[in-house]
């Protein structure tokens, strides 16, 4: 693999062996970034090919490298997640054996400086996952104004301190490297506070990046396109790594599997909803302490899953 995009991919044992039963046909990667995933999940499983897709152009030739043993059965495009529905068609793709989406930053766009995701480097004020898109974190900081940034500081857990960051990046404008955002997000937060929780420009850092990206409000849609492409029996994972996002990935799987019953928790249904997959399991799976101990950056992961189940399956459903 191109030594400039290594990425560990997290969980891999669990993630190939979710998809060992699904029936023979594609699997779509949505988020490839270094290939791991897909490479593992080509390798163990003949019954499949992959389409994998990322928007960060580095990651679609390091995946492209990365694939190349499995160039018959591999395909790699520089698109983002909701253009999957458009991908799919263009080559003929009308169903999936599996969707698994790896969400958020990965590894090598934090460790390259120039990026501009990282705040322990000196850099432009980038943020952005595709370098091709014209929204950066520079836009994000300088243009919006105090309301609009304190919402999304508060939304990514800044909580009482996100008026009063928002108010010191206004009155600091411009701001245009990684390293005076993050000196400003640290003198607008009292030193006591500083003292724990990590770095204090850490939320301030993912909120910027979640708004130049589009993560949030691209992701339900995303999630239900994918599930109404699945087979039956094939099966959708996902990874995420903030409460934010893993708040709608569970949203759209609960969604999913109740077929949207609007009954009272505990009874049977009686609205007519369809479950349209079942829950691999309850709650989400977490990595090892022994992979924690081995990549700190799998700490946050949360991994969830589903199966499509046939289309005349009928069940009670009763909401939790």
């Amino acid at each position: 693999m191109s030594q400039d995009f290594e990425h560990r991919p997290v969980m891999v044992d669990e993630v190939v062996d979710l998809f060992g039963s699904v029936p023979p046909g594609v699997l779509l990667d949505a988020t490839a970034g270094g290939a791991g995933h897909a490479r593992a999940l080509l390798g163990a499983h003949p019954q499949i090919t992959v389409v994998a897709l990322d928007r960060d152009p580095d990651a679609v030739a390091a995946a492209t490298e990365a694939l190349a043993p499995f160039a018959e059965r591999a395909t790699v495009v520089h698109a983002r997640f909701d253009k999957l529905a458009e991908v799919l068609a263009e080559r003929g793709i009308t169903s999936l054996s599996g969707a698994f989406f790896d969400l958020g930053v990965s590894s090598p766009q934090l460790d390259r400086p120039e990026r501009g995701f990282s705040y322990h480097h000196e850099a432009p004020l980038d943020m952005r996952m595709d370098t091709t898109a014209p929204k950066t974190a520079a836009d994000v900081v300088n243009t919006w104004d105090r309301d609009a940034l304190a919402r999304l500081f508060a939304q990514h857990g800044e909580g009482r301190f996100a008026r009063r960051i928002a108010q010191r990046i206004v009155a600091a404008r411009p701001l245009s490297t990684t390293t005076q955002l993050a000196d400003v997000v640290k003198e607008a937060i009292p030193a006591a506070t500083r003292r724990t929780g990590g770095h204090p420009a850490r939320r301030v850092f993912q909120a910027v990046r979640v708004a130049v990206n589009d993560e949030l409000d691209i992701l339900a849609e995303t999630i239900d396109t994918a599930l109404a492409l699945l087979a039956p029996g094939g099966r959708l994972a996902v990874l995420a790594y903030h409460s934010g996002e893993d708040r709608i990935v569970k949203d759209r799987l609960r969604q999913a599997e109740t077929g949207g019953c609007i009954c009272p928790p505990g009874l049977p249904c009686v609205c007519g909803a369809t479950p349209q997959v079942r829950l691999l399991w309850r709650g989400a799976h977490k990595p090892s302490a022994a992979e924690i101990a081995d990549n700190r950056r799998a700490e946050s992961a949360r991994l969830r899953a589903v199966e499509k189940l046939p289309p005349d399956h009928t069940t009670d459903v009763a909401a939790e």
